[in-house]
């Protein structure tokens, strides 16, 4: 990564698996970050996930896209030792094992800060590093369905309870832990101290939960006002070909009621005693969706459908298909994905970043997915001035481990 990115010189230490903290690091790898992936020689669980080619699993890609590669067999001393002598030459390390795994290895936060006072480290975990639930399992799906999202999510699909395809606590989490962490080094610079940071899952699905503060109202609403927006109400319509669009705005609420009246030219609605104010609206709103549904069926296409409701100033998204969005001539333009190299001479697509800078800084995708372990030797060498014969010895003894590309 060029020098002129944000994070230039920083160097992290990832221990983290799957998708929380992987997405973390990718971020700072994507700003400018020297990320250093250490992985057990199992492998982290998304290289045996599918599609791959050449034995690189495209989710795997995805989120460890521009970090080396070290394989460390961590239950062992000298693989313990290795790390601890690591720690001196890095800024963060970032790991998402269950509290007490790191402590358990020898690696624990005290330990790694004794040894480099300006160290960050950031634990990510279920429901964090201390409190009654600090030894629950805890993945993506669990943390949801505890934090009321899958709850919420079938209150609008009818009571029908079901997990969603998306991980959302991981990749929320990820985003707090990065933010966090770029925080926490920007704090270093004016107490010139590490420390350590505790992101839980749990904490984060509420943190991001825009509704949280309704659901923990317990006094009377005016029945005037929609609670909190309540965009789970907000209709999604089909025109005549066949595609599907999403007016953003409750067609219930005062003032985009009359949008949506001018926009379907419907102002004899206004006087309906079933539409009169935005209680009688909620009270008949099959009544209202059916309308607007109607309405909708009459419009040619989404392009005649967008025009019409944007002239009335409201906003409109058409229901596309997952990848759909990254193949417009929007996404092109934005350089919204980004092709890696895997290794074969093909390439895999995936996000590129989200943010432009306005002064040139560097971010971005750099590099490939590195097969496991295999920067071993250079890191080993480079940082610390281990020499073949002591590599190749710590190979021998399993303690270092490589899948090196064909």
């Amino acid at each position: 990564m060029s020098t002129n990115a944000p994070l230039a010189g920083i160097r992290v230490l990832d221990f983290s698996r799957v998708l929380s903290g992987p997405h973390a690091t990718r971020m700072l790898a994507d700003l400018g970050a020297e990320v250093i992936k250490v992985e057990p020689p199992a492998g982290d669980l998304t290289r045996f996930s599918a599609p791959r080619r050449n034995g690189l699993a495209s989710y795997f890609v995805q989120q460890n896209v521009g970090k080396a590669n070290l394989s460390i067999d961590l239950a062992t001393d000298a693989g313990a030792e290795i790390i601890r002598e690591l720690v001196e030459h890095v800024d963060v390390v970032v790991e998402n094992y269950r509290p007490g795994v790191m402590d358990r290895l020898g690696l624990g936060a005290p330990t790694l800060l004794a040894l480099n006072p300006r160290l960050i480290v950031a634990s990510i975990s279920g429901y964090g590093q201390d409190g009654p639930w600090v030894k629950r399992r805890a993945y993506a799906p669990v943390v949801e369905a505890e934090s009321g999202i899958i709850a919420s999510q079938g209150a609008v699909r009818g009571g029908a309870l079901s997990k969603d395809p998306h991980s959302h606590a991981d990749v929320y989490t990820g985003i707090e832990a990065s933010a966090a962490i770029v925080a926490a080094l920007f704090q270093r610079e004016q107490t010139g101290r590490g420390q350590t940071i505790d992101v839980s899952m749990a904490e984060t699905m509420l943190y991001v939960n825009e509704h949280l503060h309704d659901a923990l109202w317990d006094d009377e609403v005016d029945p005037q006002w929609i609670r909190s927006f309540q965009p789970g109400d907000y209709v999604v319509m089909t025109v005549a070909n066949g595609e599907s669009l999403i007016v953003s705005g409750h067609p219930a609420e005062r003032g985009t009621f009359d949008l949506f009246l001018a926009a379907m030219g419907r102002s004899d609605l206004a006087n309906d005693p079933r539409f009169a104010d935005v209680a009688s609206r909620l009270q008949h709103y099959d009544e209202l969706r059916a309308i607007l549904v109607e309405f909708a069926a009459t419009i040619s296409d989404p392009d005649e459908f967008e025009r019409i409701f944007a002239a009335h100033g409201l906003a409109v998204g058409r229901v596309r298909e997952p990848g759909e969005l990254a193949r417009t001539e929007w996404a092109e333009a934005r350089h919204a994905t980004v092709d890696i190299d895997d290794r074969t001479g093909g390439t895999i697509t995936v996000p590129n970043v989200p943010w432009h800078f306005s002064d040139g800084a560097d971010v971005g995708v750099g590099g490939v997915a590195k097969y496991r372990g295999e920067d071993n030797r250079t890191i080993l060498s480079d940082l610390l001035g281990y020499d073949d014969e002591r590599i190749d010895a710590l190979e021998s003894d399993r303690v270092i481990s490589s899948r090196m590309p064909r």
